[in-house]
């Protein structure tokens, strides 16, 4: 869970903290553990949740929702290729240096495997704020790998 708790606190003191606090709310309600979900992935969503809080209360995020918004078309999330010489870790490196609001919705969704619903209700913003951010997120990324392919070449 410590691992989990990494991707979105970069201070390993600060991701142990929110670690062991998720332990702690965990223990605290685990009599509202229903088995739906295994106990394992029910674990990981408080993890996530909690570090989210601590991202909130640090700071670390921008604010997540913005007043203009537009429909987004969905099929842009089926596009996720990379060049093929990109390795997983310049992925992850790129998807590091990405500003926190993009960062934690890309995780969300590319990582944990979320869908706009669950982001949405994780992160307390409307389901198209999600798809913004994470179209947002996307280009970003996808500007970053671009610039390490140029740099390949040069």
């Amino acid at each position: 869970m410590l691992s989990v708790a990494m991707r979105y606190i970069k201070q390993k003191d600060i991701a142990e903290d929110a670690t062991q606090e998720a332990f702690i709310k965990a223990f605290k309600h685990l009599a509202s553990f229903t088995g739906e979900v295994s106990f394992g992935a029910w674990l990981k969503r408080i993890v996530i949740n909690q570090c989210i809080d601590y991202c909130r209360k640090l700071k670390f995020t921008d604010e997540l929702s913005d007043s203009n918004l537009k429909v987004i078309d969905e099929g842009f999330e089926d596009d996720w290729k990379v060049e093929n010489h990109i390795t997983v870790n310049q992925v992850k490196d790129a998807l590091e240096a990405l500003p926190e609001k993009y960062a934690i919705i890309l995780k969300l969704y590319l990582i944990e495997g979320y869908d706009h619903e669950e982001i949405s209700g994780i992160l307390n913003i409307k389901e198209n704020n999600s798809r913004i951010q994470l179209y947002r997120g996307k280009k970003y990324l996808q500007k970053q790998l671009k610039q390490l392919n140029n740099e390949r070449f040069a």
